[in-house]
């Protein structure tokens, strides 16, 4: 599951960054998310396969568990319970808040490794391994804090739904600790929940990724949000907003099946 979840997310972030090298060709260089991983292992090897290999897990393994352990808290604390008043609105501000605790300890690597895995699209390779792109990266300090605000907009409200979409499908399924095919349910309802937190939020993951990795290939490319929005729009139309999202709904729906069903497994039986 952990190399599946990492090849997915290295075609996410390569099909995201089509159009922004510094050659033509870049603009079209995948047609699918299996042909950009077909391409990157010929052309690469298993080192490009695995680039964002270690950032990746240095990033998902803490992560995770802050999500899960802020929204806990949260939402005991804003009584959240079946019967409570004002529901939603509650449970979209504890996930959402939930988001923003992971990102806060998480956004640097969040970084490296959208800037490790866009490295080679459209041009040469920069960086040796995650020393040297940190230390890259960090010598223009700016590199580490492009894409901050998209990503911000991007996990308060994707983070919101995630947790808001479980509650509510556990809830229709009937996922009670005494009901039949619990487990099934669990990976239904945890499957479907992160794909809809993807779907709402996709378009802000690729002016992210984008942000995030600018500059990889040679000079910076964007001034900031907006333009990067008005580039990618004019060079490339709307079409630019869904790349990658079939390997990431692909990678979406068993990674938060299994995460969501194990946590909830754990809690019921008294973990």
């Amino acid at each position: 599951m952990t190399e599946f979840s990492i090849l997915c997310e290295l075609a996410k972030t390569r099909m995201q960054m089509q159009g922004t090298g510094e050659k033509s060709a870049s603009r079209k260089m995948y047609r699918n998310s299996l042909d950009c991983l077909i391409r990157i292992h010929r052309k690469e090897g298993v080192r490009g396969i695995n680039r964002g290999m270690v950032t990746t897990v240095i990033r998902e393994t803490p992560g995770f568990g802050i999500y899960f352990l802020a929204y806990d808290t949260l939402t005991r604390a804003l009584g959240c319970d079946a019967d409570a008043d004002y529901i939603i609105p509650k449970l979209l501000l504890a996930g959402g808040m939930s988001g923003m605790a992971s990102w806060i300890s998480t956004y640097p690597v969040d970084v490296i490794k959208s800037r490790l895995q866009a490295d080679g699209v459209g041009g040469a390779n920069r960086y040796d391994g995650i020393v040297d792109c940190v230390r890259q990266s960090w010598r223009v300090c700016r590199g580490i804090n492009r894409g901050m605000v998209t990503t911000v907009i991007r996990e308060t409200p994707g983070f919101g739904i995630y947790f808001l979409a479980y509650d509510t499908l556990t809830r229709a399924l009937g996922c009670d600790a005494d009901a039949d095919y619990i487990i099934p349910k669990l990976l239904l309802a945890g499957g479907m929940s992160g794909m809809a937190s993807w779907i709402s939020t996709y378009p802000v993951d690729v002016i992210k990724s984008r942000l995030q990795a600018d500059g990889v290939g040679g000079a910076n490319r964007y001034d900031g949000i907006v333009d990067c929005v008005r580039q990618s729009w004019r060079r490339e139309g709307w079409r630019t907003f869904t790349r990658g999202l079939t390997s990431t709904l692909l990678r979406a729906f068993p990674v938060n099946a299994t995460t969501f069903a194990t946590v909830t497994l754990f809690l019921i039986n008294g973990g």
